[in-house]
């Protein structure tokens, strides 16, 4: 493992407008982040986009291409299996929209680099609610589901649908990627879960979620469903796993 390796994975569908401000914006951060963006076959070009930028930054930005609309999770997990593969100490994870402010990528390293945290979380709810340009309703939703999720798994953690992530490589090692069964955007309860029943350090960083100025959202009514029925489903699996770390 190479500690000095810092890689973020950002999953794209027909992201074109926001992409390589993105990828811009990213390499020009004070702190070196590599990143590998997984495109679904975007039929907007956003991965002609990534080609024409990897001629700039050749060491730095990887491009993995999928035939289809295949899923947020299948995408991440596709990411975390190619990070570890090539040695990456610190893996996070980011939307493409700006909706996440990549300088916040910095805090979230460093939680994991000098607060010993094995996870940090980027979170909107543990400094009140901090969302920009939300409607009420979307505020509400968003809110009281991260609550329910908290009942039903009794994590103490504010924001447990956050999309805004930094692991150690060590907590994906441990996790049986192959085991994740949720796959829409439950896909991130799932994981803090998982990494919460192995006894991992999770820390929450303060954000601003801004919602997204260019492109279309990707939130649907099922995506809520999944989350409902889906933690429900995680919860009672729990109980016939055993969570044991590698010595």
């Amino acid at each position: 493992m190479n500690e000095k390796k810092r890689l973020v994975i950002i999953p794209t569908y027909n992201e074109k407008e926001n992409i390589e401000r993105m990828v811009r914006k990213v390499f020009s951060l004070s702190l070196p982040f590599d990143l590998l963006i997984i495109d679904d076959n975007s039929p907007d070009g956003t991965a002609d986009i990534i080609k024409s930028l990897q001629k700039e930054y050749p060491d730095q930005l990887h491009l993995l291409q999928r035939k289809g609309k295949l899923g947020l999770g299948t995408a991440y997990i596709t990411g975390f299996k190619w990070a570890l593969e090539k040695d990456y100490g610190y893996i996070c994870e980011m939307d493409a929209d700006f909706s996440h402010n990549p300088e916040d990528l910095i805090s979230l390293y460093e939680a994991c680099k000098n607060e010993n945290a094995d996870l940090s979380i980027g979170s909107r709810y543990i400094t009140g609610v901090n969302v920009v340009n939300w409607p009420m309703g979307r505020i509400l939703m968003s809110y009281f589901a991260s609550k329910y999720v908290r009942f039903i798994t009794r994590m103490n953690i504010k924001d447990t649908t956050a999309g805004f992530k930094c692991y150690r490589r060590k907590v994906l090692e441990t996790i049986n990627l192959d085991k994740v069964k949720l796959k829409g955007y439950a896909f991130q309860i799932e994981m803090k879960f998982t990494t919460w029943k192995f006894g991992f350090k999770i820390v929450e960083v303060p954000i601003i979620f801004t919602e997204r100025q260019e492109g279309v959202s990707k939130m649907s009514g099922g995506i809520f469903n999944e989350a409902i029925w889906g933690v429900i489903k995680m919860k009672l699996r729990s109980f016939f796993r055993k969570y044991e770390m590698a010595k």
